[in-house]
């Protein structure tokens, strides 16, 4: 029913992963678009050309999607045909540990998503599709018909479908970050954030300082590495921000105090490496913040 398997996703000639799954379902692999321009980016923001046996990274066959790998060049594939499925992704520990680990930001994975949505996703007018990337879930709806206006109505009550089967777990569209919706929630109570971080070593300060007008509502971040709640809370009060997040050190979890003008929240996270920690506490920050604001 299930094979996982690791290595053989490079571009040389004996990465032969893809070409052995592929013969195996009598499958002919071509290259994604997409997959490809993102190969490409990767590259261009190391200052390098992509060479051109990388692009056979990405191959996808029809049965496959591919699985983010945010710390390589090498994409997963997840395959699936005829109620059985193969998982392939890269044998180098530091790309393939992240990607094994399901995404469950926002408190669902990709595999929930698709339960929830059941039939849409056999939808061929217009098409529905999912993604695993690194801030959630990404629901793709897309449709061509006569007119633009025939299309846009088709996708209009399709996204209306997939937002009541997915309630809150849904928080932007297109472009839209978790830094920026964060942002257009204090703004519009008139609040102001200041975040005191021991674990994400300033991703959570970068996320939110990278939104738009961030100096509106952002009062400032701390980082201090190793630091409990007690600390974090008594350095960053002087900012004097109607909203404070800390995310305190722990060996192995991880409690998040969100103090906001309504009431306080909380919400534990865990974790096995230092990696894992910075990952799961910028998401999991956000997601409360979010969710804070939301209501």
């Amino acid at each position: 029913d299930l094979v996982v398997a690791t290595g053989g996703l490079g571009p040389t000639e004996d990465d032969l992963t893809r070409e052995a799954i592929a013969a195996a379902l009598d499958e002919t692999p071509t290259i994604d678009p997409a997959l490809e321009a993102e190969l490409r980016d990767w590259f261009a923001g190391r200052g390098l050309a992509m060479p051109e046996r990388n692009r056979k990274q990405a191959w996808l066959i029809p049965s496959a999607q591919a699985l983010p790998n945010p710390n390589g060049t090498a994409p997963g594939w997840d395959v699936r045909r005829d109620g059985k499925r193969i998982v392939a992704m890269p044998g180098v520990p530091r790309e393939m540990t992240p990607m094994w680990e399901e995404r469950k930001l926002l408190g669902i994975g990709e595999s929930s998503v698709e339960e929830s949505l059941d039939e849409l996703v056999h939808s061929t007018a217009p098409t529905v599709a999912t993604y695993a990337k690194n801030d959630g879930v990404h629901v793709r709806i897309a449709d061509k018909a006569a007119t633009a206006a025939a299309a846009d109505a088709r996708i209009e009550r399709m996204e209306a479908e997939v937002r009541a089967r997915l309630g809150d777990h849904v928080w932007g569209v297109d472009d839209e970050t978790l830094g920026g919706v964060v942002g257009r929630g204090l703004v519009a109570r008139g609040w102001r954030l200041a975040v005191a971080d021991a674990l994400t070593a300033g991703e959570l300060a970068r996320a939110l300082a990278d939104a738009p007008e961030a100096a509106r509502w952002l009062a400032g971040a701390l980082v201090v590495p190793g630091a409990d709640a007690s600390t974090l809370e008594r350095e960053v009060r002087p900012l004097g921000a109607q909203v404070i997040l800390l995310v305190p050190a722990g060996a192995s979890e991880s409690e998040l105090r969100l103090y906001a003008p309504d009431r306080p929240r909380g919400q534990t996270i865990r974790y096995r490496t230092p990696a894992e920690a910075r990952r799961r506490a910028l998401l999991s920050g956000l997601d409360l913040l979010r969710r804070a604001l939301a209501n």
